[in-house]
């Protein structure tokens, strides 16, 4: 890699400095907030204007370092684990930060009645580099223009002598996000029971394929009556849907190249075989996908936000989604897979939705528990509930 830009720091910085690498030889120094090190990611953005501890908690990030577009963040500062929904932290998607690190434009101290920290406390509490005093349309632009690259974070006290060279050095030699293992990373090592408020043995139960599981998921799940009994994404569904007596299974979002997946995806092809209803959200729509047969690639850029517009083409109506991904469904592959085409993205045609032609099988690329609106897209879940009511078979 050769320094082709660098873009120096514009005001002078009260404790932490930093800088950020890109592979394509942009250098930009800026001032450091959170905790001091040096992370390695594939730099991607959100357009989300709100939501910053959900999205730095979400497994999906896992592997990243994220850019907030929207100029201030930390305004309400970060709520407390102990407020919990159906047994679940509500204000987070996992038990801690996932990104690498954290770029924004300016971040300030809050006022909230619910917060407990301020934004630099909790990622230096975590662990997490963030930068800020940057130019976050400058690097956004070129994310636009060039594609998701790789990028190094350094974070240090002011003082420390840093070798802009050795920093260099340590971002070319690393693994490239395409060709990480990060779902062996965010999900659960066993299975994690979750059972609804006056569980009884009448309460139908989805068995959740976890490669990173969002809680807002799991919540929307509980909330639609069911028990979730969560397993590690390589283990085989379809034994503990016979075991635990289920009525459904649930593949789950999570970070990475969904081609790396090969035991998810061997096992994904029994539950097309027995026609299980089925939903996919995310990383877990485009596993069945492949299962199926079909291809997926990835996107210049990616599609993150609460914004994202997304045509139901059965229905011809078009609603607002919220996103996190940067791979998608080849619309061409899908011939002989078994699926049609359901929902594709308003902006840029992209495959948002399949169903399966003759099982009850559903996916969204989308993530139906952000309910951006906040009830957009929360039917998903409904339409899974009557799926699994009506084709659901115990054993």
């Amino acid at each position: 890699m050769s320094t082709n830009l660098i873009f120096k720091r514009k005001k002078l910085c009260r404790g932490l400095k930093s800088y950020i690498i890109l592979e394509d030889g942009t250098i930009m120094e800026g001032c450091g907030f959170g905790s001091p090190g040096i992370r390695v990611g594939e730099l991607v953005f959100t357009t989300g204007m709100v939501g910053y501890h959900e999205a730095i908690t979400d497994p999906s990030f896992k592997g990243q370092i994220l850019i907030f577009t929207h100029p201030m963040m930390g305004n309400y500062g970060v709520p407390s684990k102990e407020i919990l929904e159906f047994g679940i932290p509500k204000y987070f998607e996992s038990d801690r930060p996932q990104v690498e690190a954290v770029v924004v434009a300016y971040h300030n101290i809050p006022s909230h009645w619910a917060s407990i920290k301020s934004l630099d406390e909790w990622l230096r509490d975590e662990g997490v580099p963030a930068v800020s005093d940057v130019d976050t349309r400058e690097l956004v632009k070129r994310i636009r223009e060039k594609g998701v690259m790789n990028a190094l974070v350094a974070v240090y006290e002011d003082g420390e002598e840093v070798s802009v060279y050795d920093l260099i050095s340590k971002l070319n030699s690393s693994l490239r996000y395409d060709y990480r293992d990060l779902v062996s990373e965010v999900m659960p090592k066993n299975i994690v029971f979750h059972e609804p408020l006056n569980f009884s043995s009448n309460v139908p139960t989805i068995i959740a394929v976890d490669c990173g599981i969002k809680y807002g998921i799991l919540k929307e799940l509980i909330k639609n009556g069911f028990r979730v009994i969560r397993i590690p994404c390589v283990e085989d569904p379809v034994k503990y849907y016979v075991e635990f007596n289920a009525s459904g299974i649930l593949y789950s979002n999570g970070p990475g190249n969904p081609k790396l997946l090969h035991d998810t995806i061997k096992y994904a092809r029994a539950v097309l075989e027995y026609g299980i209803p089925t939903l996919g959200i995310c990383l877990g729509h485009q596993i069945l996908a492949l299962a199926a047969g079909a291809d997926t690639y990835k996107l210049k850029y990616g599609h993150r936000g609460h914004n994202k517009p997304c045509i139901d083409l059965e229905r011809g109506k078009c609603f607002v989604t919220s996103q996190n991904h940067g791979y998608a469904v080849s619309s061409e592959s899908l011939s002989n897979t078994g699926f049609k085409l359901w929902m594709i993205n308003a902006d840029d045609k992209t495959v948002e939705g399949l169903k399966h032609i003759s099982k009850p099988i559903i996916t969204v690329q989308f993530h139906p528990e952000g309910s951006p609106g906040p009830l957009d897209s929360e039917w998903v879940f409904n339409l899974f509930k009557r799926l699994v009511e009506r084709y659901g078979v115990t054993f």
